[in-house]
Protein backbone atom coordinates (compact mmCIF):
# COMPACT_ATOMS: atom_id res chain seq x y z
CA UNK A 1 0.00 0.00 0.00
CA UNK A 2 1.39 3.38 -1.02
CA UNK A 3 0.56 6.42 1.06
CA UNK A 4 0.54 10.03 -0.07
CA UNK A 5 3.24 11.61 2.09
CA UNK A 6 3.56 15.20 3.19
CA UNK A 7 7.23 16.20 3.03
CA UNK A 8 8.83 19.23 4.61
CA UNK A 9 12.15 20.42 6.01
CA UNK A 10 12.80 19.41 9.59
CA UNK A 11 12.17 21.86 12.40
CA UNK A 12 13.76 21.95 15.85
CA UNK A 13 10.55 20.41 17.21
CA UNK A 14 11.19 17.33 15.03
CA UNK A 15 14.59 16.40 16.47
CA UNK A 16 13.24 13.89 19.00
CA UNK A 17 11.00 12.17 16.46
CA UNK A 18 13.84 12.04 13.89
CA UNK A 19 16.01 10.34 16.50
CA UNK A 20 13.18 7.86 17.15
CA UNK A 21 12.88 7.09 13.42
CA UNK A 22 16.61 6.37 13.17
CA UNK A 23 16.61 4.27 16.36
CA UNK A 24 13.67 2.23 15.04
CA UNK A 25 15.16 1.77 11.56
CA UNK A 26 18.69 0.69 12.52
CA UNK A 27 20.02 -1.94 14.95
CA UNK A 28 22.19 0.51 16.93
CA UNK A 29 22.14 4.21 17.82
CA UNK A 30 24.99 4.94 15.37
CA UNK A 31 22.82 6.66 12.72
CA UNK A 32 20.75 8.59 15.27
CA UNK A 33 23.95 9.81 16.93
CA UNK A 34 25.43 10.67 13.52
CA UNK A 35 22.44 12.90 12.66
CA UNK A 36 22.91 14.81 15.91
CA UNK A 37 26.66 15.19 15.35
CA UNK A 38 26.08 16.46 11.80
CA UNK A 39 23.47 18.93 13.05
CA UNK A 40 26.10 20.32 15.45
CA UNK A 41 28.75 20.73 12.71
CA UNK A 42 28.37 24.13 11.01
CA UNK A 43 30.65 23.04 8.14
CA UNK A 44 28.51 19.99 7.37
CA UNK A 45 24.98 21.16 8.17
CA UNK A 46 23.04 23.03 5.48
CA UNK A 47 19.69 24.50 6.55
CA UNK A 48 16.80 23.19 4.49
CA UNK A 49 18.44 19.90 3.47
CA UNK A 50 17.08 17.68 6.25
CA UNK A 51 13.64 16.44 5.20
CA UNK A 52 10.88 14.42 6.81
CA UNK A 53 7.89 12.51 5.47
CA UNK A 54 4.89 12.87 7.73
CA UNK A 55 2.53 9.98 8.36
CA UNK A 56 -1.22 10.59 8.06
CA UNK A 57 -1.36 10.95 11.87
CA UNK A 58 1.17 13.81 11.70
CA UNK A 59 4.07 11.81 13.14
CA UNK A 60 7.33 11.45 11.27
CA UNK A 61 7.53 8.26 9.22
CA UNK A 62 10.64 8.89 7.12
CA UNK A 63 13.76 11.00 7.06
CA UNK A 64 16.48 11.97 4.57
CA UNK A 65 19.55 14.11 5.24
CA UNK A 66 21.97 15.86 2.90
CA UNK A 67 25.14 17.37 4.36
CA UNK A 68 28.23 19.03 2.95
CA UNK A 69 31.17 16.93 1.86
CA UNK A 70 34.07 17.73 -0.45
CA UNK A 71 35.52 16.08 -3.52
CA UNK A 72 39.18 17.09 -3.64
CA UNK A 73 38.27 20.44 -2.09
CA UNK A 74 35.17 21.15 -4.20
CA UNK A 75 31.76 21.24 -2.50
CA UNK A 76 29.35 18.34 -2.90
CA UNK A 77 26.64 16.74 -0.79
CA UNK A 78 26.37 13.36 0.83
CA UNK A 79 23.00 11.66 1.29
CA UNK A 80 22.44 9.85 4.55
CA UNK A 81 21.33 8.76 6.94
CA UNK A 82 17.97 7.98 5.43
CA UNK A 83 15.51 6.11 7.61
CA UNK A 84 11.90 4.96 7.77
CA UNK A 85 10.04 3.65 10.80
CA UNK A 86 9.51 -0.09 10.31
CA UNK A 87 5.71 0.18 10.26
CA UNK A 88 5.93 2.60 7.32
CA UNK A 89 8.63 0.83 5.29
CA UNK A 90 7.93 -0.13 1.67
CA UNK A 91 5.17 2.46 1.41
CA UNK A 92 7.10 5.32 -0.16
CA UNK A 93 7.98 7.40 2.92
CA UNK A 94 11.73 7.10 2.34
CA UNK A 95 11.44 7.84 -1.36
CA UNK A 96 9.26 10.87 -0.65
CA UNK A 97 11.79 12.29 1.83
CA UNK A 98 14.72 11.61 -0.51
CA UNK A 99 12.97 13.18 -3.52
CA UNK A 100 12.11 16.26 -1.45
CA UNK A 101 15.67 16.63 -0.13
CA UNK A 102 17.14 16.25 -3.63
CA UNK A 103 14.68 18.80 -5.04
CA UNK A 104 15.64 21.26 -2.27
CA UNK A 105 19.35 20.72 -2.98
CA UNK A 106 18.85 21.39 -6.68
CA UNK A 107 16.86 24.54 -5.86
CA UNK A 108 19.71 25.72 -3.61
CA UNK A 109 22.11 25.47 -6.55
CA UNK A 110 23.88 22.25 -5.57
CA UNK A 111 25.02 20.01 -8.40
CA UNK A 112 26.59 16.83 -6.97
CA UNK A 113 25.16 14.37 -4.44
CA UNK A 114 27.00 11.24 -3.32
CA UNK A 115 25.60 8.20 -1.55
CA UNK A 116 27.04 4.98 -0.23
CA UNK A 117 24.13 2.58 -0.34
CA UNK A 118 22.09 -0.16 -1.91
CA UNK A 119 22.90 -0.50 -5.60
CA UNK A 120 19.33 -1.66 -6.28
CA UNK A 121 17.63 1.24 -4.45
CA UNK A 122 19.37 4.52 -5.27
CA UNK A 123 19.42 4.34 -9.09
CA UNK A 124 15.66 5.07 -9.02
CA UNK A 125 16.63 8.62 -7.99
CA UNK A 126 19.18 8.97 -10.81
CA UNK A 127 22.30 7.79 -8.96
CA UNK A 128 24.98 5.98 -10.96
CA UNK A 129 28.40 4.65 -9.92
CA UNK A 130 30.58 7.57 -8.77
CA UNK A 131 33.53 6.02 -10.56
CA UNK A 132 31.88 7.17 -13.80
CA UNK A 133 32.77 10.70 -12.69
CA UNK A 134 36.23 9.68 -11.39
CA UNK A 135 34.99 10.13 -7.81
CA UNK A 136 36.10 7.64 -5.17
CA UNK A 137 35.51 7.17 -1.45
CA UNK A 138 38.36 7.34 1.07
CA UNK A 139 37.88 3.63 1.87
CA UNK A 140 37.53 0.39 -0.06
CA UNK A 141 34.04 -0.44 -1.21
CA UNK A 142 32.64 -2.28 -4.19
CA UNK A 143 32.14 0.18 -7.06
CA UNK A 144 28.38 -0.32 -7.40
CA UNK A 145 27.70 0.90 -3.83
CA UNK A 146 29.37 4.34 -4.13
CA UNK A 147 27.05 6.42 -6.29
CA UNK A 148 26.75 9.96 -7.59
CA UNK A 149 23.90 12.12 -8.86
CA UNK A 150 24.68 15.16 -11.01
CA UNK A 151 21.79 17.57 -11.46
CA UNK A 152 23.27 19.56 -14.36
CA UNK A 153 25.87 17.73 -16.45
CA UNK A 154 26.73 20.98 -18.27
CA UNK A 155 28.26 22.31 -15.04
CA UNK A 156 31.70 21.18 -13.90
CA UNK A 157 31.74 18.03 -11.77
CA UNK A 158 34.73 17.66 -9.43
CA UNK A 159 36.82 14.50 -9.55
CA UNK A 160 38.92 12.85 -6.87
CA UNK A 161 38.48 11.55 -3.35
CA UNK A 162 35.47 12.28 -1.16
CA UNK A 163 36.12 13.97 2.18
CA UNK A 164 33.21 13.33 4.51
CA UNK A 165 32.29 15.50 7.50
CA UNK A 166 34.26 14.57 10.64
CA UNK A 167 31.17 13.01 12.25
CA UNK A 168 31.33 10.13 9.76
CA UNK A 169 34.66 9.09 11.24
CA UNK A 170 36.33 8.26 7.91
Amino acid sequence: MTTSWITRPETAADHGQIREVNLAAFPTSHEADLVEALRADPQAWIPGLSWVAQAPDGGIAGFALLTRCLVDGSPALTLGPCAVKPEHQRRGAGSAAIHAALRAAREQGENLVLVLGHAEYYPRFGFTPASGYSIRPPFDVEDKYMMALVFDPTRPVPTGTIRYPAAFGV
